[in-house]
């Protein structure tokens, strides 16, 4: 019995970061490159992840997500930082420290860089990707532990991003368009390779959140890739701010063992007003 506690929250805390980076299948677009309306330098949102144990809800990591601005071969480019930690007293068990970090142009949003260096339980990942937009290709570099290093080129198709730009690129974007059961395609590139996904629009709701703040949301179920921590098919619900923020604020899911809740504990320098209820 003991094992097989152990092993749920190893699953829950290496999903800890991976759920808030699967934001990106809640979005989707119609055409590649918005101006920016969503989100400024010194934008900083934070979360709590909870994870139900049998009978109980354990609070076991968080996250944050920050902009700032920075030059890239000569443009003005926005630098996204973002990093996920399990708490130290559920160390013992299973260790995470991830860290995933983009930058964009700050005109087109379009991804220029990512990069992806985590540690779950003993597993270090390095990641990397550099868009060249003049030949159409992508250049990888992935380190694993005990796997060789993986250097290779790859084809820039029209509209692909990585998991940290998709989010912010897709903040920009009008949703009134789609009715209640759309299933809106996605392009989304990770471990070496592009997915193609999509999204369910399920309507609008009001969300309550754990400080009793209420928000005007849109509500998406996205299509998951089967794997190590989803069964894959629409497995998660996500709820984000209706206003030009595009805030993720609440989202739930069914992994292979339990059940994951993840909660906004923190927002600061927003670029527009909110729709607080």
């Amino acid at each position: 019995m003991e094992n097989r506690k152990c092993k749920q929250i190893k699953i829950q805390v290496r999903f800890l970061t991976k759920l808030i980076f699967i934001l990106s299948p809640i979005f989707s677009f119609g055409q590649c490159f918005e101006k920016n309306i969503a989100f400024q330098e010194g934008e900083l949102i934070t979360y709590s992840v909870s994870y139900n144990w049998g009978f109980l809800w354990v609070n076991a990591g968080e996250a944050y997500f920050k902009v700032d601005s920075t030059i890239y071969n000569g443009r003005k480019a926005y630098f996204i930082d973002s990093y996920g930690t399990t708490f130290k007293e559920y160390d013992w068990i299973f260790k995470v420290r991830d860290r995933y970090q983009a930058i964009v142009d700050k005109e087109t949003l379009r991804p220029l860089k990512f990069s992806r260096d985590v540690y779950e339980g003993g597993l270090k990942i390095d990641e990397k990707y550099v868009y060249d937009y003049s030949k159409n290709l992508i250049y990888s570099d992935i380190e694993k532990s005990k796997e060789p290093r993986i250097t290779d080129t790859l084809k820039l198709s029209p509209c692909t991003f990585d998991v940290l730009s998709m989010i912010y690129f897709a903040r920009n974007l009008d949703f009134s368009k789609y009715k209640v059961g759309d299933k809106i395609p996605i392009s989304l590139i990770i471990d070496n390779s592009v997915y193609d996904l999509y999204i369910r629009y399920q309507g609008k709701e009001i969300v309550e959140t754990r400080t009793g703040q209420k928000f005007p949301c849109i509500k998406f179920t996205p299509l998951l890739v089967e794997g190590t921590i989803f069964s894959g098919g629409e497995e998660m619900t996500a709820w984000v701010t209706d206003d030009d923020n595009k805030i993720p604020i609440f989202i739930e899911a069914n992994i292979l063992v339990g059940y994951i809740k993840v909660y906004i504990s923190g927002l600061k320098g927003l670029r527009n007003k909110g729709s607080k209820k």
